[in-house]
């Protein structure tokens, strides 16, 4: 996830409203300068119909693992409001019907089916990787485990301003009530320097303080524990603070020698100059809150697990939730079909995309690496195109 942690689009304290999932609002991504801003939609960034499913080139295992994902998506998709604008629940009805008992070996023939590819915008994409890192600590403090993993502290609130404008619908801001004041709660300095202390809060301690602030940027992860055990945390908040990219900071400053502007760069850098390094971590004031999983994960936006090489982060705006996504990258080892599971706070535009690779060191080199521009075609029921072509204002 280098590149991502460079050059981040940020996540401020006015953000889009979205269930937390796997993905930090924080999680960085470079965004293409062609990258609409605001709140547009799908129709309003414009609709072509894109080629015949049949012909492209999609491989038959992540076919299997489309049709697997697509069918744990479609409790949520046939009922939730599609906020790309493209698509009702009952749009999805026959398609999520069908994947209840089509065979596995024969997923590609259930896409040609009953899907139809349309191209949002120019169609022109691009793509970054995510990831599940792993970590060392412990669920008690000890002499090698001293960062504090904190829970969603009570007092945390979250505004939906759409409740009291329809001019900041999906915006929501985080914060605080002090007498009969909504204020900004502590930033990352004041949590580091203990304003979170004596509360209850520690769900487990990390050993490491930079390892556990990119788990931070990534939203979800896994800590190892002295005894051979693992917790798998996931996003359950974020301060409401703005988010800063420390890679773009660095590189700005001119700390980052040529060939080391990624993660494992920065991360050189951090361990080699400590005092300077923690002041650059705190410039990025966002401090994210967790919660363990116990169950199938990491969970995503729509409340389902995503799945590595197949779940991908979206623009709800644009893209509908569950919907299948055909990618064809410059950077092929993102090429081919995916779920839209998931959202990220930077992930914003009609064709912007990040692809989650599970865990492990290889899941992590993928990710580091992926930064590829490319086209995307959505996948949308049978009949939807015509009907949006033919609303569509002239």
């Amino acid at each position: 996830m280098g590149a991502l942690l460079l050059l981040g689009a940020c996540a401020v304290s006015v953000d889009p409203v979205e269930t937390a999932g796997s993905r930090s609002p924080d999680a960085p991504a470079e965004t293409p300068s062609e990258t609409p801003a605001g709140p547009l939609r799908a129709v309003e960034a414009g609709i072509a119909p894109g080629p015949d499913i049949a012909s492209l080139a999609i491989d038959g295992v992540k076919a299997t693992a489309g049709l697997q994902s697509f069918r744990t998506s479609c409790p949520s998709l046939v009922r939730r409001t599609d906020n790309s604008g493209l698509t009702q629940g009952a749009d999805w009805a026959a398609a999520c019907d069908a994947a209840q008992s089509w065979p596995d070996n024969d997923a590609r023939r259930f896409f040609e089916s009953h899907f139809e590819s349309v191209r949002i915008g120019d169609g022109k994409a691009f793509a970054t990787g995510y990831f599940e890192p792993q970590i060392n600590g412990s669920r008690t403090r000890t002499a090698e485990a001293q960062v504090p993993v904190y829970r969603r502290p009570p007092d945390l609130v979250d505004v939906d301003l759409g409740q009291f404008s329809d001019e900041l619908k999906d915006k929501k801001i985080r914060g605080k009530v002090e007498g009969k004041n909504l204020v900004p709660f502590e930033d990352r300095a004041q949590i580091d320097e203990g304003a979170l202390q004596g509360k209850g809060l520690e769900l487990a301690w990390a050993s490491d303080y930079i390892d556990f602030f990119f788990l931070q940027i990534q939203g979800s992860g896994r800590i190892a524990m002295p005894d051979g055990s693992v917790m798998r945390i996931g996003y359950d908040g974020q301060n409401g603070r703005d988010y800063t990219a420390i890679g773009r900071v660095m590189r700005e400053r001119g700390l980052l020698e040529k060939g080391k502007a990624n993660m494992q760069g920065i991360n050189e850098w951090l361990r080699a100059n400590p005092e300077e390094g923690q002041k650059i971590m705190r410039e990025n004031e966002s401090y994210i809150f967790f919660r363990e999983l116990t169950g199938p994960g990491p969970i995503g936006a729509m409340g389902h697990p995503v799945v590595g090489r197949t779940s991908v982060a979206v623009d709800r705006n644009f893209v509908p939730l569950g919907a299948p996504v055909f990618l064809d990258m410059e950077h092929d080892i993102a090429d081919g079909l995916w779920i839209a599971q998931d959202t990220g706070g930077a992930i914003k535009g009609a064709n912007r995309f990040d692809t989650f690779w599970g865990a492990g060191e290889e899941a992590a080199q993928i990710a580091g690496g992926m930064s590829s521009n490319g086209q995307a075609l959505l996948f949308l029921p049978k009949g939807t195109a015509a009907r949006l072509t033919a609303s569509a204002p002239k």
